[in-house]
């Protein structure tokens, strides 16, 4: 039931119950329900015509007489799922109320209140039903805001951080974006101790485990929401709620001079855990949805011949156009591509380059996406690099699709006349890149050390259906040969391993949930037992090719203990370690986890 509704013990604690010197009887422990409704009655049968949540209020004078009878009742209201029983006294009970009654009631958590002056009911379920309809009101201006703010930063296209910041705020609690593999890409304290709050992440992060797409974990108090587009997640949003709270104060004093402790610590305070209000969950899912759509923003300010260029390339990338259209509006721009030997280029900086100039190689907190490139100066030189592969293309006399495909990189098919002169032809465009590239800039100190330049080309093709491959296959090999220190005037896939293919592949949400998927439950486990740590022994049982004497002395463990641990691995993991397929996909799965945690 949603936390726009007061609980027994709020009800309680409102000046028209209190005059009527409440004590509670019975119950205690569900003071905590929410209360949906006040109802008066006066007959036995009343259960029938109750849905749930009522707070029911009776003088008793309609109730059995006999034991079994008022068993019955009681027993009634609770399998219906009322929230309490006020009884006012003086009419049908004088001193007291029955304890068969109390009794039932305490067997089925049942608050069970006595009145024990006389109170119009009236004038409770006036206060009740106006407390309601306020913090209904308050929950409805409160999400139409949410509404509003989330609106604006869609439409203005906010950056992550913006959009954490401004869920921090209306929320008034922590908020943290993470991708799939639990690394955090933005965060927002609210006010408390980010060390504290980021703390040993990961493995926090791999103890929540909501049900459901969006959801409140109650073990550990956040709320979480899955953040994608277009069917495909890439991250959750987590907003810690803290649970409990006073929603409506402590009560005022008695002005009967009724003494509080017969309330048997009724004071209007709300206690223990409790689901978040219906707004944050608005808010969480709302805030989600403007992360995810603006992921997908592109805000570049080209001129109009180079966002055709950029549209076929990125047409050619996710296959968003048919090819025959694609070639097409590249003939009307005087590019012939069909009937020709086709080359994907990319061209790029190395990342310790953009580290010193734009802050970081990759903003965590744009995953990386074009068109959310941080600081200008990074923007600007990736323009300045776009004008120099166009020199170079000039020079050469080489024709081809150009433009920025990501955020540090340009794009470059190659439509050659034959196969015979792809060698020639690249290697022709990376001495005229390297030529036409300026050394150094008005801004800075000291010209760029050499080789600070990537050149990457993907396998060659023979027509314009297999172009988006070999573009897609350069643009892998430039991300890899950043880890690569040689100077190689041109990259090409057989220059990279396994660990550099999936280094660029981390960012890929298909990869993360490879990792999530070999080696979750090996991860959960050692987040629960951070002594053990068997991830570790994994990784040297694959390193030393699964022979298990030179893994233990890697390990520097007994090969009885480590024995024991392989065989816990194997029931964590439900795999067979002595499978040669199941070791594959396991160390390949380590690998990209390691690329993962990378820097």
């Amino acid at each position: 039931m949603s936390r726009v509704f007061p609980t027994v013990r709020q009800v309680l604690a409102l000046d028209p119950v209190r005059r009527g010197a409440p004590r509670l009887v019975a119950g205690k422990e569900g003071l905590d329900r929410p209360v949906r409704w006040v109802h008066v009655a006066e007959v036995p049968d009343i259960a029938t015509l109750l849905g749930g949540g009522e707070l029911v209020l009776t003088t008793g004078i309609g109730l059995p007489a006999d034991d079994a009878g008022l068993r019955a009742f009681i027993g009634d209201l609770a399998g219906v799922g009322v929230s309490g029983l006020v009884v006012e006294l003086g009419r049908r009970y004088l001193t007291g109320v029955p304890r068969v009654m109390a009794a039932a009631a305490g067997r089925h958590g049942l608050p069970l209140v006595e009145l024990r002056r006389a109170t119009p009911f009236v004038r409770i379920t006036e206060a009740v039903h106006a407390l309601i309809v306020d913090a209904q009101l308050t929950e409805l201006r409160a999400t139409e805001e949410i509404h509003q703010r989330f609106t604006e930063l869609s439409v203005e296209g906010a950056e992550p951080d913006e959009v954490i910041r401004q869920a921090a705020e209306l929320s008034g609690c922590p908020v943290v974006l993470e991708n799939l593999s639990r690394q955090v890409l933005a965060y927002d304290p609210a006010g408390e101790n980010a060390e504290l709050l980021l703390d040993g992440w990961e493995q926090h992060s791999r103890r929540i485990r909501p049900a459901g797409r969006t959801a409140y974990d109650p073990d550990s108090g956040w709320l979480v929401t899955m953040v994608g587009a277009r069917g495909e997640d890439w991250g959750r949003l987590l907003l810690r709620w803290p649970g409990g709270g006073d929603l409506s104060g402590p009560g005022d004093s008695d002005p009967s001079g009724a003494d509080d402790s017969d309330l048997s610590g009724v004071d209007g305070v709300v206690r223990g855990p409790a689901a978040p209000p219906t707004r944050l969950t608005i808010l969480v899912e709302r805030a989600a949805s403007t992360l995810a759509l603006g992921r997908l923003i592109r805000r570049d300010a080209e001129g109009l011949e180079r966002q055709i260029h950029r549209t076929l390339l990125t047409a050619l990338l996710d296959r968003s156009r048919p090819v025959d259209e694609v070639a097409l509006r590249a003939r009307a721009l005087g590019l012939v591509l069909d009937r020709r030997h086709l080359v994907g280029v990319v061209v790029r900086h190395r990342g310790d380059d953009l580290a010193g100039e734009n802050g970081a190689a990759g903003d965590a907190g744009t995953g990386g996406d074009p068109g959310l490139a941080g600081g200008e100066p990074g923007a600007a030189r990736l323009r300045d690099l776009a004008e120099t592969v166009g020199q170079a293309l000039r020079e050469t006399n080489l024709i081809g699709l150009t433009s920025v495909v990501d955020d540090q990189a340009v794009g470059v098919l190659l439509a050659l006349a034959d196969a015979a002169g792809e060698e020639r032809a690249l290697a022709a465009f990376a001495a005229a890149l390297r030529r036409a590239r300026p050394e150094t800039r008005p801004t800075e100190p000291a010209p760029r050390r050499p080789g600070g330049l990537i050149v990457a080309a993907g396998s060659g093709v023979g027509s314009l259906r297999e172009a988006g491959r070999s573009l897609i296959e350069a643009r892998q090999v430039a991300e890899a040969a950043r880890r690569d220190r040689r100077d190689l005037p041109i990259f090409r896939l057989p220059h990279v391993g396994l660990a550099g293919l999936l280094h660029l592949l981390r960012d890929e949400p298909r990869l993360q949930t490879f990792v999530e998927r070999e080696l979750g439950a090996l991860l959960a486990y050692d987040a629960r037992h951070p002594r053990e740590q068997l991830l570790g022994t994994l990784r040297a049982y694959l390193e030393q090719g699964r022979n298990k004497s030179a893994a233990a002395t890697a390990a520097h463990l007994s090969r009885p203990a480590f024995y024991e641990r392989l065989a816990r691995i194997g029931r964590i993991l439900d795999v067979d370690l002595d499978s040669v397929d199941a070791c594959l996909s396991l160390h390949v799965a380590l690998l990209a986890l390691d690329a993962i945690r990378a820097p």
